[in-house]
């Protein structure tokens, strides 16, 4: 009988061990979708505000040489701040994808702890069941 208890309670400690296991995997893994989203915030203000010193000193480039804003120089500047959105939206996508990947990634360890666990137990009662 003793046998039997000391492998129940070996598969029940084995189970907890692979939730918790998951658990901690999971948290760190969204721990990273989190930082990753801070992180895109970042790099997306700083681009922001490159664009911002790049567009002002087109302006006072033109300013300064007399150029009106009409024609090719306010074409490039037009055609420059366009790129620049597209770049950014390219990068804000490509972070919420990742973002995203983190966080499909940390429901799944969460998952496979859940089936590793209830293995280990079913594994556990058919050995339990079979020394008894």
């Amino acid at each position: 009988m003793w046998l039997v208890t000391a492998v129940v309670v070996t598969g029940v400690i084995s189970a907890k061990g692979q939730m918790d296991a998951a658990k901690a995997q999971q948290y760190e893994l969204e721990r990273q979708a989190e930082e990753e989203k801070i992180s895109a915030e970042g790099r997306e203000l700083q681009r922001r505000q490159q664009l911002n010193k790049v567009l002002a000193a087109n302006v006072v480039g033109q300013a300064t040489s007399g150029i009106a804003g009409e024609g090719t120089p306010s074409s490039i500047a037009l055609e420059s701040a366009k790129q620049a959105s597209i770049s950014e939206g390219i990068e804000g996508l490509s972070a919420r994808l990742k973002q995203s990947q983190l966080r499909r990634q940390a429901r799944n360890v969460a998952a496979q702890g859940k089936r590793q666990a209830a293995s280990t137990l079913l594994t556990t009662g058919t050995k339990a069941a079979q020394l008894g």
